[in-house]
């Protein structure tokens, strides 16, 4: 058998620079087995693809720690907690019986294929495990396994932590310099030399809160990477080194007060950049706070509290008032009212009864009810859930390739611009040395590549973030740059803009009948039938007051029974005349209806009509919102059906809609965006992700609608959770959000190093910076750059129950 690729997420902890990240992808991908690898500097994680048969996670996992990374466990599970989302339900139903027997059976890995194509189809093979307890080590907890990156709270403990060590030395330091606060500067304690005590205090305000640093620039320097580290260890250890040499080896000016106060306003910079970033990750953590650590379950006659890991397929979970379910599945006694907000984004509690589908993570509100698991581990829908959103957070939008590749250029400029400063003061206009080493120093601090490495990825996670928390999950980075820049959204009609089921949306009656008469005298009839139709009316009258009598169903015409007495005939215009029932004073309605394309129901009493019932398939409340608001966003809007034309003109006309392709069979969707395209349109598709799945894929970006607990849909870009078209707005509105503040956040950075390169260098002389003030700039804008992404979670999408529309009817 041949394996294919798999794919573990490690939560990486130590990077303290975004070069960090560009180490750790170049030493892991020299590895035997690697195919592809992507660290992630904002959200501390580092995902590989890698092929079983040659290398191992733990192998994987050794080498990360070779390089001085703290990581998590290195076994053989993927960060994520789930088994490269493998079929967990079926190895858990295969261990059920091996169980009971206590028989060992043969295990096949599971794999999983992740290629880099985002509308590439992931192969999912079946594995079967070995014992029930290898299913529970493999499905795992999600509190325990489903980590998001590094802790990155901790991480923002650490440098705040080293930021105040170097801070209480820097401040002493300060003041018994000649640049501090007084002229004559104090005596040192003890007795000491004044360059020895200068010493002490530097080493440490230097030694321990820079360490990390200065680790980090070793490792890159390594691997042959130029990044932030290595100017903070050129910096500052320029500063200290050649102090360390005026105090015991050659006469010459100390520059142990500089190093130490711009290291300070570097760890300063970086702590609130890492709790900027710590608070980025809070979406994730939020999402795994919502499935609950234990559950309970029914195994023979006794209920035991087990880990929510070691629930399996088949088991009988009990749930009580107020508990979080542990995982998906089918109600089969009990009956209780379940908040599902946390999937489709509805505050109103959804009532379950015996065969309902219940899903892991919502809460149930009020009555005690039994469900069978159907769906466990990786097969959650939040286990799902918390996979897009992972994958699209460990991706990059292709900005973030070309700012990477800057950020190296960035950092060779500021070696050679810093070298070419000090060679110009020092040896060509003659200035100390002393000032051309100060110059030189800031222009090694004033350079930030952090501000252009955190630019796109810190929006990125905000942005993926947001989405998830309103139910639209961007499959990878480059689905939010596509989707900002879209020409013409195509709306599939049937199930997307309208609900996808017959609606009476017409009554029209005989003088001397009510509305409501009508209807329900036309439900006694129907309540005996099956037919869409007939359920279509039910479900405007339910409850049915009355049954009729002598029920009998004609095929291809209509249906007759007997209501309090009298003949009650419902059907089509055939059945009327076979029945010699004129239309009378009902045949300009009749007439109306039947031109607006609706399926007319005509209901006689005796010989008589009485009334004609309309049904059509209702366009969903929203949807009239929506196109709206997609052309006030200046995206045109098209609607694709395989209704015949007059038909689908008519709802156009009805909704806005610009573009009308109608008559299309399933089979023809795809080739009508591809016209599109040849236009030079960027073309969105939204569709129910199963029938719409080639023009999905054709589409530049692929929105699948009302995916429900089927959030896994290959076919699109955007998974929208909740059968609301106005999601698609929603997503395009976090989409041009977020590509706003990555644009903002490489124009800073660019913009940022344009201005400090020539006033680092002493262009402007006599006006000069100091190291400081570099360093407190430098920091300064990275923690720029990240409080900008982070204004995206105050990006406005006007949720459903606010848009004041109607529903527009239509066929």
């Amino acid at each position: 058998m041949i394996e294919r690729l798999r794919t573990h997420v490690w939560p990486v902890g130590g990077m303290c620079t975004c070069g960090c990240a560009t180490t750790l992808e170049q030493a892991i991908r020299h590895l035997n087995g690697v195919e592809s690898v992507l660290a992630n500097f904002a959200a501390g994680t580092l995902r590989v693809d890698y092929d079983p048969s040659r290398l191992q996670p733990g192998q994987i996992a050794e080498q990360i720690r070779r390089l001085d990374f703290a990581c998590g466990a290195g076994d053989d599970l993927p960060a994520h907690g789930v088994t490269d989302m493998a079929t967990c339900k079926e190895r858990a139903s295969a261990a059920a019986p091996m169980a009971a027997q206590h028989a060992a059976r043969p295990s096949e890995p599971p794999i999983t294929h992740h290629p880099e194509s985002h509308h590439a189809h992931r192969s999912m093979p079946q594995g079967i495990a070995s014992s029930p307890h290898q299913v529970a080590a493999d499905v795992q907890d999600m509190h325990e396994g489903m980590h998001h990156g590094g802790d990155l709270h901790a991480a923002a403990n650490d440098m705040r932590r080293r930021f105040l060590v170097a801070l209480a030395f820097a401040v002493p330091l300060f003041l018994w310099s000649p640049m501090g606060l007084r002229t004559a500067p104090l005596a040192p304690p003890l007795g000491l030399p004044y360059d020895l005590w200068l010493l002490i205090l530097a080493s440490g305000a230097v030694l321990y809160p820079g360490w990390p640093f200065f680790t980090a620039a070793v490792r890159s320097l390594r691997h042959g990477v130029l990044d932030m580290a290595v100017l903070v260890l050129l910096s500052v250890g320029t500063g200290y080194g050649f102090s360390v040499g005026s105090t015991f080896f050659f006469t010459g000016p100390n520059f142990y007060e500089p190093s130490a106060v711009l290291l300070t306003f570097i760890l300063l910079g970086h702590w609130l950049e890492m709790r900027a970033r710590a608070g980025a990750s809070d979406a994730m953590k939020s999402l795994l706070k919502l499935s609950p650590p234990r559950a309970v379950v029914r195994r023979g006659d006794k209920e035991i509290d087990i880990s929510t890991a070691e629930v399996l397929a088949g088991d009988l979970v009990v749930i009580r008032p107020g508990g979080k379910l542990p995982v998906d599945g089918e109600v089969v006694e009990g009956h209780s009212l379940v908040d599902e907000s946390m999937l489709t984004g509805e505050s109103m509690p959804v009532r379950k009864d015996p065969g309902s589908v219940v899903v892991g993570g919502t809460i149930n509100q009020s009555g005690a009810f039994t469900y069978r698991a159907t769906k466990v581990g990786s097969e959650t829908a939040l286990a799902q859930i918390i996979q897009l959103v992972q994958a699209a957070q460990n991706s990059k939008a292709p900005s973030q390739l070309l700012a990477d590749r800057a950020s190296q250029w960035l950092v060779m400029a500021a070696i050679a611009i810093g070298a070419l400063t000090f060679v110009a003061w020092y040896g060509w206009l003659g200035q100390s040395l002393l000032f051309a080493l100060t110059l030189t120093i800031t222009v090694f601090v004033i350079a930030c590549p952090d501000a252009l490495g955190l630019a796109t990825p810190m929006a990125i996670m905000i942005g993926t973030g947001l989405g998830a928390k309103h139910g639209i999950l961007f499959k990878h980075a480059a689905a939010i740059e596509q989707s900002a820049q879209l020409d013409v959204v195509v709306f599939d009609k049937t199930g997307t803009l309208t609900v996808g089921a017959p609606e009476v949306v017409d009554i029209a009656v005989a003088p001397g009948w009510t509305s409501e008469h009508l209807l329900a005298t036309a439900a006694a009839v129907e309540a005996h039938s099956e037919h869409p139709l007939a359920r279509a009316i039910l479900k405007r009258t339910a409850p049915v007051p009355v049954r009729a009598t002598a029920f009998t169903n004609i095929d291809g015409q209509g249906t007759t029974g007997i209501v309090d007495g009298l003949s009650v005939l419902l059907g089509n215009r055939t059945l009327m005349a076979s029945r010699h029932i004129e239309l009378g004073a009902l045949q300009d309605q009749s007439d109306r209806l039947t031109g607006a394309g609706r399926t007319v129901i005509y209901v006689g009493v005796g010989d008589t009509l009485v009334g004609l019932i309309a049904i059509a398939d209702a366009i969903r409340e929203t949807s009239r919102a929506t196109i709206d608001e997609l052309h006030r966003r200046r995206v045109r809007v098209a609607m694709i059906t395989g209704d015949n034309r007059p038909t689908a003109e008519r709802v156009a006309r009805d909704l806005g809609i610009d573009i009308v392709l109608a008559d299309v069979l399933p089979g023809g969707k795809a080739q009508e965006v591809q016209k599109l395209q040849q236009q030079g349109l960027k073309v969105g598709m939204v569709g129910d992700g199963i029938n719409d799945a080639p023009a999905l894929t054709q589409a530049d970006v692929g929105f699948a609608i009302g995916a429900g607990t089927d959030v896994a849909i290959e076919s699109a870009d955007v998974v929208l959770m909740r059968s609301d078209p106005y999601d698609a707005v929603r997503a395009i509105a976090i989409a041009r959000a977020t590509l706003r503040k990555m644009h903002q956040n490489l124009g800073w950075a660019v913009g940022y190093n344009l201005l400090a390169f020539p006033l680092a260098a002493g262009l402007a002389y006599p006006f000069t910076l100091s190291p400081e003030i570099a360093a407190l700039s430098m920091s300064g804008s990275s923690v720029i750059v990240a409080l900008n992404a982070l204004m995206l979670r105050r990006t406005r999408l006007e949720p459903s129950d606010r848009i004041a529309s109607t529903a527009v009817l239509a066929p």
